[in-house]
């Protein structure tokens, strides 16, 4: 470590991007108390699930072979490395790949986290329907095969898309595009959720929802802004844009769910609010903070309507991956092409002789951005949906859960255990009186309820979905479909 003693590195510019990182890895949480919230109630733990053991799979990934396929310095073909730096071999003091500023230790534990949300992001896919085990594996090679070429062409300095001129500032292609994109490819080979299932869905924690989504942007600070990797102005316009970006994302989206529900919809300030930094994520290292609003505006309004593509389709992206992440992803590396200043992009005092966009007169990024777009659009695309086939093709790694575990809920089959487990008094007879509830003949009822229910507890009326704390109306979610030991049944 003989490169620090000497003072090749700024210690200020170290800690920011510590913190920075340490930022990004509260996004993984947030993603999962953000999936958590939009699902079901009975497969909301098995995303929690999902998403944290993907975090566990990627650094494990990402220690032995994903950094060295991704930034190794020695490979030249633009594609994808080689394994000189497997294990992180010869990761130690030298500058690093991204920038001179931090040594590569370091630039190769924020690039982890960043490969970290990723997969928290793509683990989306298998809501509601899909087996926890076999997507870890999947996530793996998803990694190995998908991820790391695409952040090899965007970020190495041998890659085809760097050496090309493409603007890419902290990931629309390896992070939003290849989870969006990668996010509808796995939702298309798992199929479609039961039609039962798809009836009146919506989410069980709005909460929830709302707790993820400032996570995210709380971790988004530090996504983004760390991607100057320094503690310089650059940074602060990145921060500066994302924050714009966010807020006009929310609030474009809410005005145009208001338009038709006449509601001041919560779901829909947060999703316009991750569509804007969504966009931002490309783009906020390139900007003045005024061409972040077009950002923010085109993201809330493209993303929202995006959502129904997937109805033109029929792929059950159940989270919206594909209208909020690649969709938001595509707008921010295309007006990158037209708003991308050099002056900007100068402002961490080492990038020098990279070009912006058409503000700089620079008319021949347009189809720079495009191309990239493109080529990130279909390889995310076939290589997600090979690689999730090859995995579901092989036994005991069916990617799909069955029509009765997906009836239960993957939080019943996959984990065993709940994300908000109220039903647990009602499976253990010994614990039923305990709990304060007394034997009718309709099941187990309340103490508190037993002289009321009692004249109205005539044996004509058997019907063993008729229970004092469950609704009976027509409109309800999720019809009664198992009987207990209580003489009651539990949701589905």
């Amino acid at each position: 470590m003989s490169n620090l003693a000497t003072g090749q590195f700024d210690r200020g510019d170290i800690s920011f991007i510590v913190v920075a990182g340490a930022m990004v890895f509260f996004m993984v949480p947030g993603l999962a108390f953000l999936y958590s919230g939009l699902s079901r109630r009975k497969s909301a733990l098995s995303l929690i699930w999902a998403v944290a053991a993907s975090n566990a799979v990627v650094i494990f990934q990402w220690y032995f072979v994903g950094y060295s396929l991704a930034f190794s310095s020695t490979a030249t073909n633009g594609y994808i490395g080689n394994l000189r730096n497997f294990g992180l071999m010869k990761v130690e003091a030298d500058p690093s790949p991204g920038s001179p500023l931090i040594p590569e230790i370091l630039y190769s534990f924020f690039q982890m986290e960043f490969a970290c949300v990723t997969a928290g992001i793509l683990m989306g896919g298998l809501a509601e329907r899909g087996r926890v085990f076999p997507a870890m594996i999947f996530i793996f090679f998803w990694m190995t095969f998908v991820y790391c070429p695409l952040a090899c062409w965007a970020w190495s300095t041998h890659g085809w898309a760097f050496k090309w001129g493409v603007l890419d500032f902290a990931g629309g292609g390896p992070v939003e595009i290849g989870s969006g994109v990668g996010g509808l490819a796995y939702a298309w080979v798992l199929g479609r959720r039961n039609e039962r299932e798809l009836l009146n869905f919506r989410p069980h924690n709005v909460g929830l929802v709302g707790l993820g989504t400032f996570m995210l942007w709380f971790g988004w600070i530090g996504f983004n802004g760390g991607s100057a990797f320094g503690a310089n102005l650059r940074a602060i316009f990145a921060i500066w844009n994302t924050m714009i970006a966010a807020s006009f994302g929310g609030m474009v989206w809410c005005l145009l769910d208001f338009r038709i529900e006449r509601r001041w919809s919560m779901v829909g300030f947060c999703s316009g609010t991750i569509a804007g930094l969504v966009a931002a994520t490309p783009s906020s290292g390139y900007l003045r903070p005024w061409s972040s609003v077009v950002v923010g505006v085109l993201a809330g309004t493209l993303c929202n309507f995006a959502t129904k593509v997937k109805f033109l389709l029929r792929i059950d992206d159940a989270l919206d991956l594909f209208a909020e992440h690649a969709v938001g992803g595509v707008v921010g590396l295309m007006l990158n092409a037209f708003f991308a200043e050099t002056a900007v992009i100068a402002m961490d005092d080492v990038t020098i002789g990279v070009r912006g966009g058409w503000v700089d007169h620079n008319w021949k990024q347009l189809y720079i951005q495009f191309t990239y777009v493109v080529a990130t659009c279909a390889y995310s695309f076939v290589m997600t949906a090979l690689v999730a086939k090859t995995v579901d093709l092989i036994p005991g790694l069916k990617l799909r859960s069955s029509p009765e575990g997906e009836m239960l809920g993957m939080d019943e089959v996959e984990i065993g255990e709940f994300a908000t487990d109220y039903i647990e008094l009602r499976r253990d007879v010994a614990d039923c009186s305990t709990f304060g509830f007394t034997r009718g003949s309709n099941g187990y009822i309340p103490h508190a309820a037993t002289n009321e229910t009692h004249a109205q507890d005539t044996s004509s009326n058997d019907d063993p979905h008729h229970r004092i704390d469950e609704p009976t109306a027509p409109e309800r979610l999720e019809p009664l479909t198992e009987k207990n030991e209580c003489g009651t049944v539990t949701p589905s």
